[in-house]
Formats: structure tokens, C-alpha cells, sequence
């Protein structure tokens, strides 16, 4: 996700970021041999570069795996409304998954023209649930509340993200009966806590909620995302293959943190970022370039050259 905040790659840069390794395997499972059909990548820290560009070699690159066939979705953390920095770079399906899986957007009408072709929300009382139970776990913490077309915040929400909140109350108000929370579907709830480090607030906040709703994280900052029960980049992209009759074994996915991890396990060919959160480079079966080093387009530029 990571929004428009000031930061760099990823929460933690590796030993020697000047010089990363294209790595096939890591020793945890064997690159597959299937030829890919598909390829999944996050964006911001991945294909993306920290000034939110793409780069001329990205943009080739995802040109090349269209023409030859391959399918490019973008699975990221951002709402729809964000998508206008890959706008220009969608071909054939359109369809982008946003959220961190909480949607299903057509990307073809433009910016501020996008539809939604699958929305899987976050339950109101599943909501309420959670907001209660991380604050009681971590005092402290604020929220926001992200919906299709709106986004809502409480007053002490920090200031983030790049777009003026619709209101600000409450949580708890936002998502009564009835409520400016409520009157469309909740995408997730980002939940912000000031002084807590990142990955011991990510685990406070799962052990609390449980298996009312699934959170989990993609800032450098203490910022959790909380999504409907099951639902993640890894679950919405299998239903958008499984529509395809495509294989995991068929799909090449990029990340480089938390929210990512699922999707990276998944598929069967995966490559966290030189930059990549810890964790996410022990889910992936590769580590490819940094972000910042056009990675996904240095293994998309090889995968083609196999099929030569």
C-alpha cells in the first residue's frame, strides 16, 4: 500500500542493497518449468520505483509479456482511485486487483472512471469487532476507514495519505447502523499506532482479532490493514485465475512486504524485491533487483527470453 508517505523501499533494506542477487531459488522449493501464463505484481516497492514512477524498461518489459501473451495483473494495497500511476500501462483484461484483494476494479475507463467487478467487503460488525479489540490490545490506536467510493477517518488519524477525508469521527460512529462508514461497502480499516514498532503491532493486532477479519501490513510505519475474513491478494488472485483456467503453477507473482506474503507462497514462481521486507523474502522462491533497479522488469525481460 503505502499511500504517499516519505520512506524509503521497505521496512528493513538488506545487508548490501548495492548489490543484489537474481536469485531462482533460495532452497525452499524448485523453480517450476511450467511456462507462465500469468504474472501478478504489487506496486509500490516493487514495480514501482520511490518516486511512484515506472520506469521506460518496466513499461517495455510489461508491454512485451502482453504481446506475447503472458496477462499482467496489478495486485496491490491501493484503493482503485490510485491507480492513475499504472493507468496508461494496462493492456487487454483491464482489471487490476486493489485493496489487498478487497476489489476487483476494471481500469479501463481512465482515472476516476474505473468500475468495480468484484467487491469483497468487510462485514460492518466484523469491523466494529475489530476496531474494539485492537484498540483494547493497543491503546492508542486510530483508524480509518477506506470504502469503495470514500474514505472516512477518526480526528487523531495522522495525515498519511494524499486526499482529504470525506469526514472525521469516531470509528465506532463511522460504522454504526446507518452510519457515513457504512453506506457503502468497507474495503478495509487502516489502523495506526504512533509508537509501536511495525511488526509487533502486525502481531498484537492478529492474535486480538483472530479469525474475524485479516490483517495485515505493507507500511514502513505502524500501519495495519484490516480486510474481510479470507480475503487477500493470494485468495482474490486465485479466483481471477481459477476464471481463466490458469494454475498457480502458471503464475509468476513480485513483492516486497507482509501484504504480500500470501500471494508470493501461492504462485508457483515468486521473487520478493532486493528491497523486500524480511519475510517476504522468505515466502518467495527468488529474490530479484531492488525497486528502484527495474526487478520485475529484469525477470519478466529473461522469462521471455526462455520462451525464445
Amino acid at each position: 500500500m503505502r499511500h504517499n508517505e516519505p520512506m524509503t523501499s521497505a521496512t528493513r533494506q538488506p545487508k548490501d542493497p548495492a548489490s543484489p542477487q537474481l536469485s531462482d531459488s533460495l532452497g525452499r522449493r524448485s523453480t517450476p518449468t511450467v511456462p507462465p501464463r500469468l504474472i501478478a505484481t504489487d506496486l509500490d516497492g516493487t514495480l514501482l520505483r520511490d518516486d511512484k514512477s515506472v520506469s521506460p524498461r518496466t513499461i517495455a518489459a510489461l508491454a512485451a509479456a502482453e504481446e506475447a501473451g503472458i496477462e499482467v495483473f496489478f495486485v496491490t494495497g491501493r484503493p482503485a482511485r490510485w491507480m492513475d500511476v499504472v493507468a496508461d500501462h494496462v493492456h487487454g483484461h483491464g482489471l487490476a486487483i486493489c485493496g489487498n484483494g478487497a476489489a476487483v476494479v476494471d481500469l479501463h475507463g481512465g482515472p476516476g472512471a474505473h468500475r468495480f467487478v468484484q467487491v469483497r467487503d468487510l462485514a460492518r460488525e466484523n469491523a466494529l469487532d475489530a476496531v474494539r479489540l485492537v484498540r483494547e490490545a493497543a491503546p492508542g490506536t486510530v483508524y480509518a476507514i477506506e470504502q469503495t467510493y470514500g474514505f472516512y477517518q477518526e480526528p487523531a488519524y495522522p495525515k498519511l495519505h494524499m486526499e482529504i477525508p470525506d469526514a472525521l469521527a469516531p470509528a465506532e460512529e463511522l460504522l454504526a447502523e446507518g452510519g457515513l462508514g457504512t453506506r457503502q461497502p468497507v474495503l478495509k480499516i487502516l489502523a495506526y499506532h504512533p509508537t509501536l514498532d511495525p511488526d509487533a503491532f502486525l502481531t498484537v493486532a492478529r492474535l486480538a482479532v483472530g479469525d474475524r477479519a485479516t490483517i495485515t501490513r505493507s507500511s514502513p510505519s505502524a500501519l495495519l490493514e484490516i480486510s474481510g475474513p479470507g480475503v487477500s491478494k493470494a485468495s482474490t488472485l486465485a479466483l481471477c485465475c481459477a476464471e481463466r483456467g490458469i494454475s498457480p503453477e502458471e503464475v509468476v507473482a513480485f513483492g516486497d512486504m507482509p501484504n504480500d506474503i500470501e500471494m508470493l507462497t501461492w504462485a508457483g514462481q515468486s521473487y520478493a524485491m532486493g528491497n523486500a521486507h524480511p519475510d517476504a523474502i522468505a515466502a518467495a522462491s527468488g529474490v530479484t533487483f531492488a525497486n528502484n533497479e527495474d526487478g520485475v522488469a529484469v525477470v519478466i525481460e529473461r522469462l521471455l527470453g526462455e520462451r525464445l
